[in-house]
């Protein structure tokens, strides 16, 4: 039977909690265990797929085509897991599926209630995860802080499961925050107490507390958290600030997390370190042999979790090529008026990635020509391959015109335009060509070049494609299809003849890059832009 780790955080959010468990999930890895996480959000959302970047950030897509948290994208690059629609459950998901068996008749008549039927669902959303995945742990993420309303349903469905799985088979452990406050020099466990009195007051014990500060924590301090929250010395993890989130893992380790996990699920397993990750990773993170500036032209720039696996995809690629990836945020919007040259002195990439609607696509369309004119590494990832296509056919062939016609539904020129299948959606939620499909490469292609394979499987997010009628008219001028859906017959990658590196892809690569292992098209980008 899987055993169980619940994560949950108080204090305030964006302690990092994604961070953490998927840094746990690493060092169970590490030694042997198999692992998977899963997420639970108390949104009412079904998923985030309807949501505003500004609100939620980015949304991660998996290869059955869920619509799921970032933090899925931190769990599946720190770990070997390839996850799925079960490993995210929102409070809209559980609670639809209550409502649609009350209206089918499932409960007989009975009172519909928070308990038992809404946490009985999240506990049959938690047992699920363990049986499809057959791993050893399961590690459970709770969204939100402690003693948020949204939460306590999933609060007390992992009470209960703890209750009835008894000693050793499930752990709590909780993120808190030990603040600073510089006008007295001390560092305050009072947050922390009283988060763990809340969670206490819940019926939830934490056995471990990840006590994240930006100074170390001494032993005084933790002798006096653990006397006061109720858990062992041992149990009082310092999770100090670190320069990059991939040398979280190695942190914990030295703080013997691992070990206090196994110790606590009555696991055995070999001590193994870290040396090949943090050979590879982190020595290359800290210690880089050269540097290039990339550019990413984008419309939610101000908000950095809006394209968060473009960033660490990108870092991916400066890893495998031992150099820091310098990112340059541009908005788009500033750069539809003056002299496109300014915004990119010293820039050796350009890179525009996904997005809907049509504020700032005149900005984009202009960095992307400015890059094909002056032969500079370019990558577009699917709005930036439409519109690539689009800047194409208005310069290079002539349809002064030409658009997609999500921006224009009258234009001459549709050289992107709306799947027949789409004209009939109503609903926005999950109604986009979703996950994983087939691409075949041509030869003789950067694409292929860097995949080094004539067919590949990727990650998608869209509802408007490449319009073949104009396939012909702008192969003619030099557009090269490097890469297509044979058995739907959909263009997946352009690039242009005679340039240096530029590549559009239709998908979302950034989805199934890791730390050690980059993506190829990310890989192959960040060297092409070291070359210039």
């Amino acid at each position: 039977m899987s055993k169980y780790i619940f994560v949950t955080g108080g204090v305030v959010s964006s302690l990092g909690k994604g961070i953490a468990s998927a840094s746990i999930g690493k060092l169970l890895e590490t030694r042997g265990l198999t692992v998977t996480i899963l997420k639970c959000d108390p949104y009412l959302n079904v998923d985030p797929g309807t949501m505003n970047p500004y609100q939620h950030g980015e949304v991660y897509v998996t290869d059955d085509g869920a619509e799921t948290d970032l933090d899925l994208g931190h769990y599946e690059r720190f770990t070997n897991g390839r996850f799925s629609k079960d490993n995210n459950i929102t409070a809209g998901k559980i609670y639809y599926s209550v409502i649609t068996k009350e209206r089918r008749g499932d409960y007989l008549g009975k009172t519909v209630q928070i308990i038992p039927h809404i946490t009985d669902e999240i506990k049959c959303g938690l047992k699920k995860v363990a049986k499809e995945h057959d791993v050893d742990v399961v590690i459970v993420e709770i969204g939100g802080t402690v003693g948020d309303i949204e939460s306590l349903p999933f609060l007390e469905a992992i009470r209960q499961l703890r209750w009835e799985m008894g000693e050793h088979y499930a752990i709590n452990i909780h993120v808190t925050l030990l603040p600073y406050i510089k006008s007295c020099g001390e560092q305050k466990t009072k947050p922390t107490q009283h988060s763990v009195g809340t969670l206490r007051e819940i019926g939830i014990q934490p056995d471990i507390l990840l006590c994240r500060t930006e100074r170390p924590i001494s032993m005084e301090q933790r002798e006096k958290i653990a006397l006061f929250c109720n858990v062992d010395v041992e149990g009082v993890i310092e999770a100090a600030d670190v320069k990059s989130i991939y040398e979280c893992p190695s942190a914990f380790k030295k703080e013997h997390l691992d070990t206090l996990i196994l110790k606590k699920l009555n696991i055995k397993a070999p001590d193994k370190d870290l040396k090949a990750w943090e050979d590879f990773v982190v020595k290359r993170v800290r210690h880089p042999k050269r540097e290039v500036n990339v550019a990413v032209v984008g419309k939610y720039i101000q908000l950095p979790d809006a394209y968060k696996s473009i960033y660490e995809a990108l870092g991916h690629g400066g890893i495998a090529c031992d150099a820091k990836v310098n990112i340059f945020k541009l908005d788009s919007e500033d750069l539809e008026k003056g002299k496109i040259d300014r915004f990119f002195k010293n820039i050796h990439g350009i890179l525009v990635p996904g997005g809907f609607g049509s504020r700032g696509i005149e900005g984009k369309i202009r960095a992307i020509k400015f890059a094909r004119e002056k032969n500079i590494p370019f990558f577009g990832i699917c709005l930036g391959m439409q519109l690539a296509t689009v800047e194409f056919a208005r310069s290079v062939c002539g349809m002064k015109t030409a658009n997609s016609t999500e921006f224009d539904k009258h234009t001459k020129d549709p050289v992107i335009s709306l799947l027949a299948e789409q004209h009939q959606v109503v609903n926005l939620g999950a109604t986009m060509r979703l996950g994983a499909y087939p691409c075949h490469l041509e030869k003789d292609t950067k694409a292929h070049a860097a995949y080094k394979k004539d067919d590949i499987s990727e990650r998608h997010r869209h509802r408007y494609e490449f319009n073949n009628e104009y396939r012909e008219a702008l192969e003619s001028r030099g557009l090269v299809i490097a890469g297509t859906n044979v058995e739907r017959k959909l263009v997946e990658m352009v690039e242009v003849k005679g340039h240096r590196w530029f590549v559009g892809c239709q998908f979302h690569p950034e989805f199934q890059s890791k730390p050690d292992k980059a993506h190829p098209l990310f890989k192959d980008f960040v060297a092409a832009a070291l070359a210039v």
